[in-house]
Protein backbone atom coordinates (compact mmCIF):
# COMPACT_ATOMS: atom_id res chain seq x y z
CA UNK A 1 0.00 0.00 0.00
CA UNK A 2 1.36 3.42 -1.00
CA UNK A 3 2.30 5.88 1.74
CA UNK A 4 3.50 9.46 2.14
CA UNK A 5 6.83 9.53 3.97
CA UNK A 6 8.66 12.47 5.51
CA UNK A 7 12.36 12.04 6.23
CA UNK A 8 13.44 15.16 8.09
CA UNK A 9 16.50 16.55 9.80
CA UNK A 10 18.68 19.59 10.12
CA UNK A 11 21.36 20.58 7.60
CA UNK A 12 24.20 18.21 6.75
CA UNK A 13 22.56 15.01 8.02
CA UNK A 14 22.78 13.14 4.70
CA UNK A 15 19.15 13.37 3.51
CA UNK A 16 20.12 13.66 -0.16
CA UNK A 17 22.57 10.75 0.18
CA UNK A 18 19.80 8.54 1.60
CA UNK A 19 17.38 9.64 -1.15
CA UNK A 20 19.90 8.89 -3.90
CA UNK A 21 20.73 5.47 -2.41
CA UNK A 22 17.03 4.55 -2.17
CA UNK A 23 16.42 5.65 -5.78
CA UNK A 24 19.45 3.61 -6.87
CA UNK A 25 18.01 0.55 -5.12
CA UNK A 26 14.79 0.88 -7.17
CA UNK A 27 16.75 1.22 -10.43
CA UNK A 28 18.92 -1.76 -9.56
CA UNK A 29 15.77 -3.90 -9.31
CA UNK A 30 14.48 -2.72 -12.69
CA UNK A 31 11.94 -0.27 -11.22
CA UNK A 32 11.53 3.39 -12.17
CA UNK A 33 11.90 6.09 -9.50
CA UNK A 34 10.81 9.66 -10.24
CA UNK A 35 13.00 12.35 -8.66
CA UNK A 36 11.92 15.93 -7.90
CA UNK A 37 13.80 18.82 -6.32
CA UNK A 38 13.11 22.48 -5.67
CA UNK A 39 13.88 24.71 -8.66
CA UNK A 40 15.02 27.47 -6.34
CA UNK A 41 17.96 25.39 -5.03
CA UNK A 42 20.43 25.15 -7.88
CA UNK A 43 23.57 24.51 -5.82
CA UNK A 44 24.11 21.13 -7.52
CA UNK A 45 23.07 22.51 -10.92
CA UNK A 46 19.54 23.01 -12.18
CA UNK A 47 17.54 19.80 -12.19
CA UNK A 48 20.05 17.82 -10.16
CA UNK A 49 20.10 16.26 -6.70
CA UNK A 50 23.59 15.88 -5.28
CA UNK A 51 25.12 14.83 -2.00
CA UNK A 52 28.13 16.30 -0.23
CA UNK A 53 29.87 12.92 -0.61
CA UNK A 54 29.91 13.31 -4.39
CA UNK A 55 26.97 11.28 -5.75
CA UNK A 56 24.13 12.82 -7.75
CA UNK A 57 21.27 12.21 -10.15
CA UNK A 58 19.12 14.11 -12.61
CA UNK A 59 15.74 15.26 -11.32
CA UNK A 60 12.74 17.23 -12.47
CA UNK A 61 12.17 20.48 -10.60
CA UNK A 62 9.17 22.08 -8.93
CA UNK A 63 8.34 25.58 -7.83
CA UNK A 64 5.46 26.95 -5.80
CA UNK A 65 3.13 27.32 -8.80
CA UNK A 66 3.31 23.66 -9.88
CA UNK A 67 0.40 21.24 -9.36
CA UNK A 68 2.24 18.10 -8.31
CA UNK A 69 -0.80 15.82 -8.49
CA UNK A 70 -1.26 16.75 -12.17
CA UNK A 71 2.48 16.35 -12.78
CA UNK A 72 2.55 12.86 -11.24
CA UNK A 73 -0.64 11.77 -13.02
CA UNK A 74 0.99 12.84 -16.30
CA UNK A 75 4.19 10.94 -15.51
CA UNK A 76 2.22 7.80 -14.60
CA UNK A 77 0.29 8.04 -17.88
CA UNK A 78 3.64 7.67 -19.68
CA UNK A 79 4.62 4.54 -17.76
CA UNK A 80 4.88 3.02 -14.30
CA UNK A 81 6.66 4.81 -11.46
CA UNK A 82 7.67 2.68 -8.49
CA UNK A 83 8.27 5.59 -6.12
CA UNK A 84 8.43 9.40 -6.12
CA UNK A 85 11.37 11.01 -4.31
CA UNK A 86 11.16 14.71 -3.35
CA UNK A 87 14.33 16.47 -2.20
CA UNK A 88 14.26 19.88 -0.44
CA UNK A 89 10.67 19.13 0.64
CA UNK A 90 10.66 22.08 3.04
CA UNK A 91 10.13 24.26 -0.06
CA UNK A 92 6.81 22.58 -0.91
CA UNK A 93 3.73 24.68 -0.29
CA UNK A 94 1.03 23.26 2.00
CA UNK A 95 -1.18 22.79 -1.12
CA UNK A 96 1.59 20.79 -2.81
CA UNK A 97 1.88 18.50 0.21
CA UNK A 98 -1.87 17.86 -0.09
CA UNK A 99 -1.35 17.17 -3.82
CA UNK A 100 1.32 14.59 -2.97
CA UNK A 101 -0.98 13.00 -0.38
CA UNK A 102 -3.70 12.82 -3.04
CA UNK A 103 -1.23 11.15 -5.43
CA UNK A 104 -0.53 8.52 -2.77
CA UNK A 105 -4.23 7.95 -2.08
CA UNK A 106 -5.69 8.22 -5.58
CA UNK A 107 -2.82 7.16 -7.86
CA UNK A 108 -1.35 4.52 -5.54
CA UNK A 109 2.24 5.76 -5.84
CA UNK A 110 4.48 5.98 -2.75
CA UNK A 111 6.01 9.42 -2.16
CA UNK A 112 9.17 9.87 -0.09
CA UNK A 113 9.93 13.46 0.93
CA UNK A 114 13.28 14.59 2.35
CA UNK A 115 13.74 18.01 3.90
CA UNK A 116 14.45 20.30 6.78
CA UNK A 117 12.03 20.48 9.68
CA UNK A 118 12.88 23.96 11.03
CA UNK A 119 14.61 27.09 9.79
CA UNK A 120 17.47 29.02 11.42
CA UNK A 121 15.01 30.76 13.76
CA UNK A 122 13.66 27.44 15.06
CA UNK A 123 10.38 27.83 13.13
CA UNK A 124 8.74 25.16 10.99
CA UNK A 125 8.80 25.59 7.23
CA UNK A 126 5.17 25.62 5.94
CA UNK A 127 5.81 22.56 3.75
CA UNK A 128 7.43 20.69 6.63
CA UNK A 129 4.58 21.59 9.00
CA UNK A 130 2.07 20.14 6.53
CA UNK A 131 4.19 17.03 6.01
CA UNK A 132 4.36 16.52 9.78
CA UNK A 133 0.56 16.72 9.82
CA UNK A 134 -0.15 14.47 6.81
CA UNK A 135 2.69 11.95 6.46
CA UNK A 136 1.84 8.31 7.02
CA UNK A 137 5.36 7.69 8.29
CA UNK A 138 8.07 10.04 9.54
CA UNK A 139 11.74 9.31 10.05
CA UNK A 140 14.36 11.53 11.59
CA UNK A 141 17.73 11.53 9.82
CA UNK A 142 20.22 12.28 12.57
CA UNK A 143 23.39 14.30 12.66
CA UNK A 144 25.46 15.65 15.53
CA UNK A 145 26.38 18.98 17.05
CA UNK A 146 30.06 19.84 17.66
CA UNK A 147 29.49 18.71 21.29
CA UNK A 148 28.47 15.20 20.19
CA UNK A 149 24.75 15.53 21.07
CA UNK A 150 22.06 15.10 18.42
CA UNK A 151 21.70 18.25 16.31
CA UNK A 152 18.08 19.35 15.89
CA UNK A 153 18.56 23.03 15.04
CA UNK A 154 20.55 25.11 12.59
CA UNK A 155 22.05 28.60 12.71
CA UNK A 156 22.64 30.86 9.73
CA UNK A 157 26.05 32.49 9.89
CA UNK A 158 26.73 36.10 8.91
CA UNK A 159 29.73 37.42 6.99
CA UNK A 160 31.81 37.71 10.17
CA UNK A 161 30.94 34.32 11.68
CA UNK A 162 28.12 35.55 13.91
CA UNK A 163 24.76 33.73 14.20
CA UNK A 164 22.02 35.72 12.46
CA UNK A 165 18.72 36.14 14.27
CA UNK A 166 16.62 37.62 11.51
CA UNK A 167 16.26 37.55 7.75
CA UNK A 168 14.22 35.77 5.12
CA UNK A 169 13.21 32.22 5.99
CA UNK A 170 14.74 30.92 2.76
CA UNK A 171 18.36 31.57 1.87
CA UNK A 172 20.07 28.88 -0.16
CA UNK A 173 23.41 27.81 1.23
CA UNK A 174 25.50 24.97 2.53
CA UNK A 175 28.33 24.58 5.04
CA UNK A 176 29.48 28.14 4.36
CA UNK A 177 26.13 29.49 5.56
CA UNK A 178 24.60 27.03 8.04
CA UNK A 179 25.80 25.09 11.09
CA UNK A 180 23.81 22.25 12.69
CA UNK A 181 23.62 22.42 16.50
CA UNK A 182 21.89 20.79 19.44
CA UNK A 183 19.16 22.91 21.03
CA UNK A 184 21.41 24.03 23.89
CA UNK A 185 24.15 25.33 21.61
CA UNK A 186 21.57 26.86 19.24
CA UNK A 187 20.09 28.74 22.23
CA UNK A 188 23.57 29.99 23.16
CA UNK A 189 24.22 31.11 19.58
CA UNK A 190 20.83 32.83 19.41
CA UNK A 191 21.31 34.55 22.80
CA UNK A 192 18.97 32.06 24.53
CA UNK A 193 16.11 32.84 22.14
CA UNK A 194 12.68 33.75 23.69
CA UNK A 195 11.25 34.70 20.32
CA UNK A 196 14.77 35.74 19.30
CA UNK A 197 14.84 38.59 21.80
CA UNK A 198 12.76 41.12 19.87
Amino acid sequence: MAKLYFNYSTMNAGKSTILLQAAHNYRERGMVPYLLTARLDGRAGQGRIASRIGIGAKADTFDTADDLFTRLAGQLAQGPIACVFVDEAQFLTPDQVWQLARAVDDLGVPVMCYGLRVDFRGELFPGSATLLALADEMREVRTICHCGKKATMVVRMGDYGQALRDGAQVQIGGNETYVALCRRHWREAMDDCPALRD
